[in-house]
């Protein structure tokens, strides 16, 4: 590991998938699409790993939904805790920092897609945010 990456193990709340992943970012990202929210049910807590540093224990308990003509979304079929996202373009995968067993040493540190963030919260943090995955949002 290096000090931007970390090991974390994780799974669903039932316990019925149980998940270890290496080289995971350390750089937790908090995604406010509409999409994601409408997933999630708020916003979308993500670590970045590679689908090759992910190994997972009740593959099978997992649904996969096709997102988009990019991406599918990861949950446990039995509880519905939501798990992962993976590019269907590429090796990434990004694990749901709630379903990590212990911090690990992430740590939030910016968000992404605030124009889409839903009305009823505010971002105050002080993090950087961003209008999609790059563009800096520059807050009215």
């Amino acid at each position: 590991m290096t000090d931007t990456t970390t090991s974390v193990s994780g799974g669903c709340y039932c316990g019925k998938v149980r998940y270890q992943a290496v080289s995971v970012n350390r750089n937790v990202i908090e995604c406010h699409c509409t999409q994601c929210r409408k997933q999630a049910g708020h916003r979308y807590a993500t670590a970045a790993s590679t689908q090759a540093g992910v190994s997972i224990e009740g593959e099978g308990v997992i649904s996969w939904f096709r997102a988009s003509d990019e991406a599918e979304r990861g949950f446990c079929s039995h509880c519905g805790s939501h798990l992962f996202w993976r590019s269907l373009t590429d090796d990434k995968m990004v694990l749901l920092a709630g379903s990590i067993d212990d911090d690990s040493g992430l740590r939030l540190t910016s968000h992404i897609f605030v124009e889409d963030k839903g009305s009823y919260y505010d971002i105050d943090d002080g993090l950087p945010q961003f209008k999609g995955y790059d563009t800096p949002h520059q807050p009215d």
